[in-house]
C-alpha cells in the first residue's frame, strides 16, 4: 500500500493525513502535533473550520521540514470573490509562506469565478496544486470546459456506507484523485457486522479497516481524532491487504449514508 500518490501536476501527496474539522482553536495545536509526533505529514485545515492558526503552530514547532509537512486548507463560499485575499489571510493565520494544496471548499453559485483566481495563484507559484471539495460529476464537467488546469483533488465524504462508485471511476479517467473526509461514519458504523467480523479477520479495528477500505480503492484519507491512541490506530492501515472478496462485501454496504446535513 502506497503511502503517497503523485498527483496530476507532479507533486506528491500523503495518502493518510489528519482532518481537523469541528476541533477547538485551543486544541489543534495540541492535537497536530500529536499527529506529527505519530508519522503523519498531512494535515487538513479550512478558513471556516477556524482552527489554522493551530495547525500553523504544531507545523512551525515541529522537528520535521516545513517542505516534508502536506497542508491542505479550503476557500469558503463567500469568499469567492475575493479569492486571493482570503488565500492570503489563511496564509497569515497559519503563518506559512505558502499551502500544498488549496480547495474550493464547495460548488456554490460563483465557484467558477473562484477557481479563475485559483488558477492563477497556482500560475504563480503561490500554492503546489488547486483543487475541488464536494464536487460532482456535473459541476466537475462544468468545471473541465472553461479551466485551465484540472483540479488535482477532489475531496469528498466516502466510505463503505457512501460508496460514490461512478463518482470514484469518473475522477481516476479525469485523473483527478479523490480524497475523503469522514471515513469512519463519525463511528456511527462501526458495530455493523460485517465491519465487525473483518476485522476480527483481520485482526484490526473498525476503523482500520473502514480507512484501509478507502486506501485500497486508491483515495486518499483524512479521518479526524482528537484521542493521541486513535490518532495513532488510525495510521496503522498500511501493514494488511483486503482481499478481493471482502473489498466486494465491504462495496455492497453502501446505503448513501452521510454524516453531514448537505
Amino acid at each position: 500500500m502506497n503511502k503517497f500518490i503523485t498527483l496530476n501536476n507532479g507533486i506528491k501527496m500523503p495518502t493518510l493525513g489528519l482532518g481537523v474539522w469541528q476541533i477547538k482553536q485551543s486544541e489543534t495545536a495540541r492535537v497536530v502535533s500529536w499527529a506529527l509526533e505519530s508519522g503523519y505529514c498531512h494535515i487538513d485545515t479550512a478558513r471556516i473550520y477556524g482552527n489554522e492558526k493551530g495547525v500553523g503552530e504544531a507545523v512551525k514547532s515541529s522537528d520535521i521540514p516545513r517542505e516534508q509537512i502536506f497542508i491542505t486548507t479550503k476557500l469558503w463560499v463567500t469568499d469567492f470573490f475575493n479569492a486571493e485575499l482570503a488565500y492570503r489571510k489563511s496564509l497569515d493565520r497559519l503563518g506559512l509562506g505558502y499551502a500544498d494544496l488549496y480547495l474550493i471548499h464547495w460548488p456554490f453559485p460563483f465557484w467558477k469565478h473562484a477557481w479563475k483566481t485559483l488558477e492563477k495563484l497556482y500560475q504563480q507559484g503561490r500554492i503546489k496544486a488547486i483543487g475541488v471539495s464536494n464536487f460532482g460529476i456535473r459541476q466537475l464537467e462544468v468545471l473541465s470546459k472553461f479551466s485551465a488546469i484540472t483540479p488535482a483533488v477532489n475531496q469528498i465524504e466516502f466510505s463503505p456506507f457512501y460508496y460514490r462508485k461512478e463518482l470514484l471511476e469518473y475522477c481516476k479517467e479525469k485523473g483527478i484523485a479523490l480524497e475523503a473526509y469522514s471515513p469512519l461514519t463519525r463511528a456511527k458504523k462501526f458495530n455493523h457486522p460485517v465491519i465487525k467480523e473483518l476485522a476480527q479477520k483481520y485482526a484490526k479495528t473498525a476503523a482500520q479497516i473502514m480507512i484501509h477500505w478507502s486506501l485500497q480503492h486508491g483515495l486518499i484519507v483524512i479521518p479526524k481524532s482528537q484521542n493521541p491512541n486513535r490518532i495513532v490506530e488510525n495510521s496503522e492501515v498500511f501493514d494488511f491487504t483486503i482481499d478481493d472478496g471482502d473489498m466486494a462485501r465491504l462495496d455492497s454496504l453502501n446505503e448513501n449514508f452521510r454524516t453531514g446535513f448537505w
